[in-house]
C-alpha cells in the first residue's frame, strides 16, 4: 500500500482523517509515526499558505507525498477572527474550555442573526515531483449560547448547526465527517489523489 504522511501530531485530527480517507488506497501516517520531528513555523496569513508551509516542509524532509491542513473558526462578529489564529487565540496553551467560555462571554449580547460563523479547512498536498494542490471546505453555523456536547474538540462545543438543532460536539463521528469542513476538504483531496 502506498504511504502518505499527514503533517499533524493531533490525534483527534488523525482519527477523522483516517476515517474520511479510509478508501483512498493510502496508508496514512502522522508525523510521529513517520519519525518526523520538525518545528514548522506557520507564518502565512491564509489557511492556504499555512497548510502549504506544513505540507512542503514535511515532504522536503521525507521525500514522501504529504498532506497538511490548516483550519480554524471564522466568527463574523469578530471580523472573521480568530481565523488562521484559531489555535493560538488567547494563547497557544490556553485550554479550549477557557477559549470557548471567553468567546461565549464576548458574544452574550449579540443577537442570533449576527452570530454567524464557519469552520474552514484547507488541505494542501505536496507531491515528491514538486506538484502542489489545495482544497477547501467550510461548515456554516452560528456561535451558540452555551458549550454542549462531548464528541468534538476545539471549538466544536460552541458551534451550533441550526438546521440540525445540534452543536458540532453533539454529532456522531459519522455525521461530523459527512458535514464538516475537514470532511469536505478531504473528500475533494481524495479526488486529487
Amino acid at each position: 500500500m502506498k504511504k502518505l504522511i499527514f503533517a499533524t501530531g493531533n490525534e483527534d485530527k488523525m482519527r477523522e482523517i483516517r476515517e474520511i480517507l479510509a478508501d483512498s488506497g493510502y496508508e496514512i501516517l502522522s508525523m510521529k509515526e513517520a519519525g518526523v520531528d520538525l518545528d514548522i513555523v506557520e507564518d502565512g496569513t491564509t489557511f492556504e499558505e499555512n497548510a502549504m508551509i506544513k505540507a512542503k516542509a514535511v515532504m522536503e524532509a521525507t521525500g514522501a507525498l504529504t498532506l497538511a491542513d490548516d483550519s480554524g473558526l471564522e466568527i463574523d462578529a469578530f471580523d472573521g477572527g480568530p481565523g488562521v489564529y484559531s489555535a493560538r487565540y488567547l494563547g497557544k496553551d490556553t485550554p479550549y474550555t477557557e477559549k470557548n467560555r471567553i468567546i461565549l462571554d464576548k458574544m452574550k449580547d449579540i443577537p442570533e442573526k449576527d452570530r454567524t460563523a464557519r469552520f474552514v479547512c484547507v488541505i494542501a498536498a505536496a507531491f515528491p515531483d514538486g506538484q502542489t494542490h489545495t482544497t477547501r471546505g467550510t461548515m456554516e453555523g452560528i456561535i451558540g449560547y452555551e458549550a454542549k456536547g462531548e464528541n468534538g474538540f476545539g471549538y466544536d462545543p460552541i458551534f451550533y448547526l441550526p438546521d440540525l438543532k445540534k452543536y458540532s460536539a453533539q454529532l456522531s463521528s459519522e455525521e461530523k465527517n459527512d458535514l464538516s469542513h475537514r470532511g469536505e476538504a478531504l473528500r475533494k483531496m481524495r479526488e486529487v489523489l
